[in-house]
């Protein structure tokens, strides 16, 4: 048994740092201003997007332990010195709030009105999960996997505190490349994202890289839960009925990060310059359309990696002052493309319609 309990930890809630658009101060829900994608590879940590459900509990990296129990042949309990003395493995992988987008939804949709900047990349060090659980070994019947944070508090329909936490099933958890991490851009996690050891599962939206990572229950059935199968999940109506399918790989996206939107431009050549991604394959290609003219494919920039962000850039040709829309609009190798508009669902999630801004040419 742990020495480390869920129980009287204490919380903090701490303002953002500039260049993040604050939603809400507690819990802190705030995401990355366009201008500020700008720049290389990875988001530095203090403009990394932040989203939380709950206020943001404290642990002591000195005494944290990491339980792994259930359905397996070796319960372990490793503390934050046995898993950075395990084999390590870095990544790079964008991660997306499933609501990112949700300001976008007509009709409005509940929940945190974001728009479009709750998606950053940072590169990603830690043990694989698949490793801890070869190392705890699944026994006969395993299900899913449960993970728990640390973080928790009143959700609707509930009479106590509820926990954050998340599942996969055993194929996932096994083949989806998934870190138990604890270092983001070569440092320590910061607070806001986990600190000290986090879940990350590359191209799935972030609501299953669950932060403040304490507990790994193998389970022999479906896990169900308020994060599982209460949110989460889209919610259609079709053929006068509800379908309700699971939120897991992040849909296809672009964005447009300069110039920005209600922006000013010289008349002349105008670069157009933009971030693609998504969860099910690395970015085919990204189009551009200027005005009503038609759809242009723009230039991939840098490495394409699997879950990472793939930099693009167009050069459009303006020289009568006025109003200029440009739109851009991704597609992966899976053949995935982004819609005109997100299809509407109940919770507002996977909001990845095509981008519009509007520029003023002078």
């Amino acid at each position: 048994m742990c020495a480390w309990a869920a129980a009287g930890l204490p919380i903090v809630s701490h303002g953002a740092e500039p260049g993040l658009v604050v939603h809400r101060e507690d819990p802190l829900n705030c995401e990355t201003s366009l201008p500020a994608l700008i720049g290389g590879v990875v988001m530095p940590s203090t403009h990394f997007y932040v989203r939380n459900h709950f206020a943001t509990p404290v642990l002591d990296p000195q005494l944290y332990q990491l339980t792994v129990t259930g359905l397996v042949e070796r319960p372990l309990c490793l503390s934050l010195r046995d898993l950075h003395n395990l084999p390590r493995q870095s990544l790079l992988a964008t991660l997306e709030c499933a609501g990112n987008g949700r300001a976008h939804f007509d009709p409005p949709v509940d929940g945190e009105q974001w728009q479009s900047g709750a998606a950053s990349t940072a590169e990603w060090t830690g043990v694989p999960l698949v490793d801890v659980l070869n190392r705890a070994g699944l026994s006969a019947g395993a299900h899913d996997v449960v993970f728990r944070g640390a973080d928790s508090g009143p959700v609707d329909g509930a009479t106590g505190p509820v926990r954050f936490e998340r599942a996969l099933s055993v194929r996932d958890a096994c083949d989806a490349g998934a870190l138990v991490a604890y270092a983001m851009n070569g440092e320590p996690l910061p607070l806001q994202h986990g600190r000290p050891v986090r879940l990350i599962v590359p191209g799935w939206y972030s609501v299953a890289s669950v932060k403040w990572l304490t507990e790994i229950d193998v389970v022999g059935h479906p896990f169900e839960a308020f994060f599982q199968t209460n949110r989460y999940h889209y919610e259609y109506e079709r053929d006068g009925g509800v379908v309700r399918e699971p939120v897991r790989l992040q849909r296809v996206r672009a964005l447009i990060v300069e110039p920005t939107d209600a922006g000013s431009v010289a008349a002349g050549q105008i670069v157009v310059r933009g971030v693609a991604w998504s969860g099910a394959a690395p970015i085919d290609h990204v189009d551009v359309c200027v005005d009503d003219g038609p759809w242009q494919v723009a230039r991939l920039v840098g490495e394409a990696r699997r879950y990472s962000w793939q930099w693009w850039e167009f050069f459009a040709h303006r020289a009568v002052p006025g109003t200029m829309k440009v739109r851009a609009r991704a597609t992966d190798e899976a053949g995935n493309t982004q819609p005109e508009q997100a299809e509407w669902n109940r919770f507002g999630y996977g909001g990845n319609a095509i981008q519009a801004v509007a520029v003023e040419v002078q």
